[in-house]
């Protein structure tokens, strides 16, 4: 996992512009045929008639740009968020992906997140990205700076220049800084990191190997001085200090955040806004992690840093009421509305009601089989016993 890089080209799409091109090429061939039919038998004529046709060039074909969206049925207005696969203990263990899904709910806006088993990435090579109306949006700032802009959701909207100054210094430590601590300590522990979130591989990937396997492959490759992300951690900077100095780092931007939020419901008060969304984003990583491993960050925030915790449990009731069936169910789309159960009628309902009772009948028999050999067993230790007993 590592940070993400600006500027993405987007993906050209069909306009009105070209329509109007396409039917006037259309008239133009019509109006050709028509000289065509109307032209006389003669030779001569004939010969006239070709010298003509040559001397008005027959306009370009327009072809139409394809799209290069994977999805390509997309409904208007709609944003496809592309990210990675639901933990049990947090949405997504990717602080940008859960910036980008926190923002969408927090602007109220319709979005949907597809279920690509990871196998995605966008011409970056990054999570999240969005594919809205057949056009790719990659890196989270840009994206959520181009939704602001196209739905006219500005979470910063009430803030004053001063304040948008402080919002964005704050960001870049975040995202720059104390982002970094965490995937440091994601490199040097990945059995933690499986431990931590309960990360299920084979769900994650879509894989069948057993999760014994991916997690052996996953702790060896991910903390592998030659894995990509170590390499980053340690060409970012962080990489190079001591455990000790790099864990002062990370309590020192926790200190910052807190003295910045102080009493405050949010930071720039009763509302949310952009630094609100990303500072929840990455603390969760910190907070929603299992008590089973030792994490000194996640244990100097509950003792040093209570109103971060206040902070982001706003936020998380706020945004994702449907947190709990989110983890229980690692359901990628708790928020939309579920189609009703087919109600299947006629023959095949019969088969499949006989097909359930078979199956009941079956189990109740072999759970009476399975009675029948503890109660044998049971008879069996009873006469053993008696018998040595009487044998003494």
């Amino acid at each position: 996992m590592a940070a993400e890089v600006a500027n993405n080209q987007a993906v050209s799409v069909p306009t009105e512009e070209n329509a109007v091109t396409e039917k006037k090429v259309e008239d133009v061939e019509a109006a050709v045929k028509d000289a065509d039919a109307s032209a006389p038998a003669k030779a001569g004529e004939n010969e006239t008639a070709e010298n003509a046709g040559d001397s008005a060039a027959a306009p370009a074909k327009v072809v139409q740009p394809k799209l290069t969206v994977h999805k390509a049925d997309f409904e208007k207005d709609v944003i496809y968020l592309y990210q990675f696969s639901r933990t049990p203990f947090l949405p997504s263990i990717s602080p940008y992906c859960l910036k980008v899904e926190t923002w969408l709910r927090l602007a109220g806006l319709k979005y949907e997140n597809v279920d690509h088993k990871m196998k995605f990435r966008s011409k970056k090579g990054q999570l999240p990205f969005i594919e809205l109306n057949g056009e790719e949006i990659a890196d989270s700032a840009i994206i959520i700076r181009e939704l602001s802009v196209k739905f006219e959701k500005d979470l910063n909207a009430g803030l004053t220049q001063e304040q948008r100054n402080i919002a964005h210094a704050t960001i870049s430590m975040i995202e720059n800084h104390l982002v970094w601590i965490l995937f440091y300590w994601r490199t040097k522990n990945p059995d933690l990191l499986i431990k931590g979130y309960k990360v299920n591989l084979q769900h994650a990937l879509g894989c069948r190997l057993p999760n014994s396997i991916l997690n052996f492959f996953f702790r060896f490759t991910y903390g592998r001085k030659w894995f990509q992300g170590c390499k980053k951690v340690k060409a970012q900077g962080i990489g190079v200090h001591k455990p000790e100095e790099i864990e002062e780092f990370g309590k020192h931007d926790l200190k910052v955040l807190s003295d910045i939020l102080a009493d405050k419901p949010f930071y720039f008060g009763d509302e949310p806004t952009n630094l609100d969304v990303v500072s929840f984003a990455v603390l969760s990583q910190f907070t929603f992690i299992s008590k089973d491993v030792n994490f000194p960050l996640r244990d100097y925030i509950t003792e040093h840093c209570p109103n971060l915790i206040g902070h982001v449990s706003r936020i998380k009731e706020r945004c994702f009421p449907d947190w709990d069936e989110i983890c229980s169910k690692l359901d990628l789309n708790a928020h939309l509305p579920k189609p009703e159960p087919e109600i299947k009628e006629g023959k095949e309902a019969e088969t499949e009601k006989k097909a359930e009772q078979e199956n009941n009948e079956s189990d109740k028999i072999e759970k009476e089989i399975e009675k029948d050999k503890v109660e044998e067993k049971e008879k069996e230790n009873i006469e053993e016993n008696k018998e040595k007993e009487e044998a003494k």
